[in-house]
C-alpha cells in the first residue's frame, strides 16, 4: 500500500511489476482492486500502478469538489510526484473518460489510451446513474446504503458473471462518501467529449461490451469517429465489465496493444 499527500488530499495507490509504466483508473463508485488480476498479468512486463481517485478506495475523502476535472488533475499530479513523464493510461467506464480528457489536456503525459465501457458523453450513461447525480436522490441513496447493495446484489448477473462483483461493489461503496458519489456522477453526467477527440494524437482502444447496461454499448461509435487513431474491440457476451467476464481474451488484446509500437508521422 502507497501513498502520497497533496494540498488536496491524500492519494493511495498500488504498484506492481517492473519496466515501462502504465496507469489504470477505475469507475465511478470503484477503486484500485478493480484491477488486481490485470495488475498480476500486466506486472509481468510493466510496472504497473493504479490509483485511488479522491473521495473513492482508500484516498482522501475531506474535498469539496470531485468532478471529472479533479480527477483529470489528479493525474497529472500522480505523474508528477511519482517521476513518470509519459504513459498508456488504461480506464475503465468514468476512469476512461477522465484518461481520454488528460489525452486533450495534457498531451505531452500520454503515450496511449484504453478505454473500457467508458461514456465519451453523460447523456448515454443509463437513467439509473443519471438519477443518482440529483442531490435529493443520492441523499436518499446514501442513506439507505444497504438497499443500493442489496440491489446489485439481485442484478448482478445483468452486470457481469463474476460471482465476486457484488462483493467488490459493497466493499467500494462503503469507501465513498456521500459527496463523491453525488458530485462525480454529476459531473460526469454533463461531460461530453465529442467536440474535442479529434485533438488526440495518440493511438486508442475502446474496450466495449454489447450487454452493458450502465453506459450505451454504442459508445465506441463517437470513439471511433472522433479519434484519428482508435482500435475498437467489442465483447458481445460481456457487459460493463469485459474484464471480468472475459479476462483472458481481454488481457490478450491489452498486451497487444500496449506493445505494438507507435507509428511516428
Amino acid at each position: 500500500m502507497s501513498s502520497f499527500t497533496t494540498d488536496q488530499g491524500i492519494v493511495h495507490y498500488e504498484v506492481y511489476g517492473r519496466g515501462r509504466p502504465v496507469i489504470l483508473l477505475h469507475g465511478w463508485l470503484g477503486s484500485w482492486g478493480l484491477w488486481q488480476e490485470t495488475m498480476a498479468f500486466l506486472g509481468r512486463y510493466y510496472r504497473t500502478y493504479a490509483l485511488d481517485f479522491w473521495g473513492f478506495g482508500e484516498s482522501g475523502k475531506k474535498r469539496e469538489s470531485y468532478n471529472v476535472q479533479d480527477f483529470i488533475t489528479l493525474v497529472d499530479q500522480f505523474m508528477e510526484q511519482l517521476g513518470i513523464e509519459r504513459a498508456p493510461l488504461v480506464g475503465h467506464s468514468m476512469g476512461g473518460t477522465v484518461s481520454l480528457s488528460v489525452a486533450i489536456q495534457y498531451p505531452e503525459r500520454v503515450r496511449k489510451v484504453v478505454v473500457v465501457g467508458s461514456p465519451i458523453f453523460g447523456s448515454s450513461l443509463s437513467w439509473l446513474l443519471k438519477l443518482f447525480g440529483r442531490r435529493l436522490v443520492a441523499n436518499l441513496v446514501y442513506q439507505h446504503l444497504w438497499g443500493l447493495k442489496l440491489g446489485f446484489r439481485i442484478m448482478a448477473p445483468f452486470y457481469t458473471r463474476d460471482p465476486r462483483w457484488p462483493d467488490m461493489m459493497n466493499r467500494d461503496l462503503s469507501s465513498t462518501t456521500l459527496e463523491s458519489f453525488l458530485l462525480s456522477i454529476a459531473s460526469l453526467r454533463e461531460t461530453d467529449l465529442r467536440p474535442r477527440l479529434n485533438e488526440i494524437t495518440v493511438p486508442v482502444m475502446g474496450v466495449y461490451g454489447d450487454k452493458d447496461i450502465v453506459v450505451h454499448p454504442e459508445q465506441w461509435k463517437p470513439l471511433h469517429d472522433g479519434v484519428n487513431q482508435t482500435r475498437i474491440e467489442r465483447f458481445t457476451s460481456s457487459g460493463h465489465f469485459p474484464m471480468l467476464d472475459d479476462p483472458q481474451r481481454f488481457m490478450n488484446i491489452l498486451q497487444d496493444f500496449l506493445d505494438t509500437p507507435v507509428a511516428r508521422n
